[in-house]
């Protein structure tokens, strides 16, 4: 039975998805790339230019994002920058057959952003996309197994990165980024049970995970959901009406509905990475003190490692896997929407029930502080 079962994974067009890039729209994308080279040390490695749109493909490590900017109305980025403000619009999939795999999750109940068009005399290929949570969506990227990074459709190799498909992925980078941990979504009250059946069904992914966290008077109800090949995680995450509005509630009335609220980086070291990036200038929210007086106690640490964890504010926790140590930056999004992760893991699967709190209890620390200041 399980012959088969191994037999059936290995001919559905869906079990190899993974993450290739994530496309950001923004408002000015040359400021966005300088964000991301000066403060996280990503590397330009591409560009795109149409009468519609300029693009500008960074890379640091196994992480790649396309930031994408309309100088027309007439493309997409220009109504959601106007809705949401800069915000990721497309967490693009990588598979051996995409046209494959976007047939086999329509048949499944997946809807359909845009139709593959296959490349003609005068104009390139179009790849196929899926709508997501909200209006994200999931263009389909073909990619052999085993294939290194490569650049989305359209865009231009930068000279100094050279041409080969891995490029820009084994430079050496000071702050130890290394790949897209997981995805946080926000989602309307009531949307979160369907959403992870949207994902199941649709595209085979998991459920692996819930929790319902609560932070003062807020809740928060979090689902996970991961592709079959493991790399792709969806953390899924709806207010708790029963409760007092909270910070979900005003990531949605900020972002104007569903939407990423923030992107988890893993690193082999979370402390250094935390400190590297502090020195270009990265904020990283605050954990209270007593927080690490009590770590002991749940994690066996040694002074120096808690020393270490207390001096950066990041928060550790273990699981019956292993131990996983994260942090969240202060979000610099006009909009306070959108924010970044820094998360280790040594060899955790999930994402440790006491963090989950202590991260969302820094966020809502955060969020009363500057309705302090805004109120000044």
């Amino acid at each position: 039975m399980r012959h088969l079962s191994e037999s059936a994974e290995s001919t559905d067009p869906l079990a190899d998805l993974s993450i290739d890039y994530v496309e950001m729209y923004v408002e000015d994308v040359d400021a966005a790339a300088a964000h991301w080279t000066d403060r996280y040390a990503f590397t330009v490695v591409g560009t795109s230019t149409s009468a519609e749109h300029r693009g500008i493909t960074v890379r640091h490590g196994r992480i790649t994002l396309v930031l994408t900017q309309a100088t027309s109305e007439l493309h997409p980025a220009s109504a959601y920058v106007m809705t949401h403000g800069d915000g990721v619009a497309d967490i693009a999939l990588r598979t051996a057959d995409p046209a494959a795999a976007f047939h086999a999750a329509l048949a499944r109940g997946a809807v359909a952003h845009r139709h593959p068009q296959p490349r003609t005399h005068d104009r390139p290929a179009v790849p196929g996309s899926l709508r997501g949570f909200g209006d994200l969506v999931h263009t389909l990227v073909r990619r052999d197994p085993g294939e290194g990074a490569g650049l989305p459709a359209g865009h231009v190799p930068m000279k100094s990165a050279g041409t080969g498909s891995d490029s820009g992925a084994e430079q050496p980078h000071a702050v130890g980024l290394l790949e897209l941990d997981h995805v946080a979504v926000c989602l309307p009250a009531g949307d979160l049970d369907a959403m992870v059946a949207y994902y199941r069904d649709a595209l085979g992914f998991r459920f692996v995970f819930e929790e319902h966290i609560v932070v003062g008077t807020q809740a928060m109800e979090s689902k996970v959901v991961q592709s079959r090949s493991g790399t792709v995680t969806l953390t899924l995450i709806e207010p708790d009406t029963s409760a007092a509005t909270g910070q979900i509630d005003e990531f949605l009335k900020g972002h104007q509905g569903a939407g990423v609220q923030h992107l988890a980086f893993s690193s082999r070291d979370a402390v250094g990475s935390v400190r590297a990036l502090s020195e270009r200038g990265v904020s990283f929210l605050r954990t209270p003190s007593s927080y690490y007086d009590l770590l002991g106690r749940r994690v066996a640490l040694g002074e120096e490692r808690l020393a270490d964890l207390r001096s950066t504010h990041v928060l550790a926790d273990e699981d019956h896997d292993g131990r996983l140590f994260q942090i969240f930056t202060a979000s610099t999004h006009p909009r306070k929407t959108l924010f970044f992760e820094v998360i280790e893991r040594q060899g955790a699967a999930t994402f440790g029930s006491a963090n989950i709190k202590a991260l969302y209890e820094a966020v809502e620390l955060e969020r009363t502080k500057q309705r302090g200041f805004d109120q000044r």
